[in-house]
């Protein structure tokens, strides 16, 4: 086992540097260094089926991390292109693709279905690095691409689901084949993890997160996605889905950010573990004796998915060289294409050799992608680029400014602005392009990122700077961004703009020294102007205020520790109210 482990990794830090090196991005050095050391090469290894039910987990966890990710206003913004989009290109895809073998290869439905199904979806392992190491993420394509990966990774979980049912009248029925035992058991066990999911779980994290215990806190996250797996596998449930089940239930969890910076570790180098199985288990036999066969199908699967695409991206709206671009970045097959040919063998629905020859397929067409995109970038599209390019915004290059400002919207705006008059230099990180282009009318020069990136603060001057002030609208990117800061850079001070009272108690619990909240203070500022229309004058209407803010600011660190206790907090804000209204009683005026 030991000399399998040292293979494994001795093909990984060679096999995907070079990879990466030559543009073709990390899953294609897994893929090669787990063909090179698998049995049809070297054979250094030995077990490869225990390799892949290990490294199976690599899925079961990206299922989970999607599950964290997956958060109804986040799908809100995306909804048209990612269940318009995404959806007729599942749909097409998989008709197109199942009436072809259904006609070329004479398989009967059930196959058909199941094949098409999963030759429709692409890799998001392969498709997002590919694009963000060409900086075109944030293009017509890269949005686009990224809304289709989006639906294939909800429409996944369906597709597991549904893919015993096309074993119907084939190899088992119905009735015969899920008795109401089994189906009992599948019901208490999705129960079982939604209750866990919604009760059990952030309970026990918060009461972890406050023993400030690093490890057994990433032991209680390895330990959720491995029981949610294990439990939904003992009922004959995937384990991917009781995994996901598990991230969408914790994705509104306070933890959320923490558990993924703990998770996505172990998922990354258990995903690579998993593409090197499929490298290693590749039957590269079927390409030796059938070459041309196989080609053919890899072609052929690369031709009409590209096709494909670039009608669906002109009929939304995409010129010539967008939709050649989002054609060209889906056409593979998907990591998650191999846990849904193997769910269909198991179900009886497909043939052992014909899953081989799809896996084999979709293997091909995972290393043929990064090459074709490659090419396409250096010799096809520069002769079709429109002269309106899209606009290219500053990248942040390496600043040394004492204040980096997350966030340029309305409240990032105004310490700029006010930072300026005082000569104060400051870095400005904004993720909303729009945004960008409008402040850019007036001459300020922002920076183009997601702040929550790690590579992206440093470049900044994160490990310099004297504060991070983090004024981003959303309540979720400020915590998602404070924790990373915190995690990366401990000596840097934060200040942060708490949306609401529990937004500044999920601050205050992170010790965040310094929490402004967006409408306290203007809240304040037009009390005492009421004040003032009234009748009191000016001195005695700023002191009203004061107390005031003094109180309620002594009455929000007191019940950071009861903020999920609604009875109690209703209490103390009744018990702040009457406090109030006898520090007030003694020497109000009449108005």
């Amino acid at each position: 086992m030991l000399n399998t482990l040292v293979a494994l990794l001795l093909a990984s830090v060679l096999a995907v540097p070079l990879s990466r090196r030559a543009g073709f991005g990390s899953v294609l050095g897994y893929l090669v260094g787990g063909v090179v050391i698998g049995p049809s090469v070297l054979g250094l290894v030995s077990g490869v089926s225990q390799i892949a039910t290990v490294s199976e987990f690599g899925v079961v966890m990206l299922l989970f991390l999607i599950g964290l990710e997956l958060r109804p206003a986040r799908l809100w913004t995306l909804r048209r292109s990612v269940f318009g989009l995404g959806s007729a290109q599942v749909l097409v895809s998989a008709c197109v693709l199942a009436a072809l073998i259904h006609y070329w290869g004479g398989l009967d439905w059930p196959a058909c279905a199941a094949l098409g199904a999963g030759l429709a979806l692409s890799s998001t392992a392969i498709v997002l690095p590919m694009l963000a190491e060409r900086q075109l993420l944030e293009t017509r394509a890269g949005r686009d691409s990224f809304s289709v990966l989006l639906f294939q990774d909800l429409s996944f979980i369906p597709l597991v689901a549904l893919v015993p049912l096309l074993a119907n009248g084939h190899a088992h029925h119905l009735s015969a084949g899920l008795p109401w035992r089994t189906v009992g058991l599948a019901l208490l066990a999705v129960g079982a993890i939604l209750v866990g999911g919604l009760v059990l779980l952030p309970r026990v994290f918060r009461l972890i997160g406050g023993a400030r215990t690093p490890e057994v806190f990433t032991a209680m996250a390895l330990l959720t996605v491995a029981g949610t797996a294990w439990l939904a596998d003992e009922v004959g449930l995937s384990m991917s889905l009781g995994a996901f089940l598990a991230g969408v239930l914790l994705s509104n969890s306070e933890y959320r950010h923490e558990l993924e910076a703990d998770i996505q570790p172990f998922e990354g180098v258990l995903l690579g573990f998993f593409f090197m199985s499929v490298g290693m288990t590749a039957r590269l036999d079927l390409l030796v004796s059938d070459p041309g066969s196989i080609l053919a199908a890899v072609g052929a699967l690369l031709l009409v998915k590209a096709a494909i695409g670039y009608g669906l991206g002109r009929i939304g709206g995409q010129d010539s060289a967008t939709a050649i671009r989002f054609g060209l970045a889906l056409p593979q097959g998907s990591e998650f294409s191999f846990v849904l040919f193997g769910a269909a063998v198991t179900a009886g629905s497909l043939a052992g050799p014909v899953a081989d020859r799809a896996t084999l397929v979709i293997a091909l067409s995972m290393a043929a992608t990064p090459i074709l995109f490659a090419m396409s970038e250096r010799l096809l599209l520069p002769r079709l680029e429109r002269r309106k390019k899209e606009p290219v915004y500053d990248m942040v290059s390496t600043q040394n400014a004492p204040v980096i400002i997350c966030g340029f919207g309305r409240m990032g705006q105004i310490v700029g602005r006010v930072l300026r008059t005082q000569g104060i230099a400051y870095t400005a990180l904004e993720q909303d392009a729009t945004q960008i282009e409008v402040i850019r009318r007036f001459g300020t020069k922002v920076y183009y990122g997601d702040p929550g990136r790690p590579d992206l603060l440093r470049a900044a001057g994160a490990e310099t700077a004297r504060l991070l002030v983090v004024t981003l609208g959303d309540p979720d990117d400020v915590l998602r961004v404070v924790d990373m800061a915190r995690r990366t850079f401990p000596n840097l001070r934060i200040m942060a703009r708490a949306r609401n009272r529990r937004h500044a108690h999920l601050l205050m619990e992170r010790d965040i020294p310094l929490i402004v909240r967006e409408t306290f203070h203007s809240a304040l500022q037009m009390t005492e102007l009421v004040l003032g229309e009234l009748g009191l004058d000016q001195a005695r209407a700023h002191d009203a205020v004061e107390a005031f803010r003094e109180a309620d600011e002594a009455t929000l660190i007191r019940t950071v520790a009861i903020r999920d206790d609604e009875k109690l907090l209703i209490q103390s804000s009744k018990q702040q109210n009457d406090e109030l209204t006898e520090l007030f009683s003694a020497d109000r005026p009449a108005l």
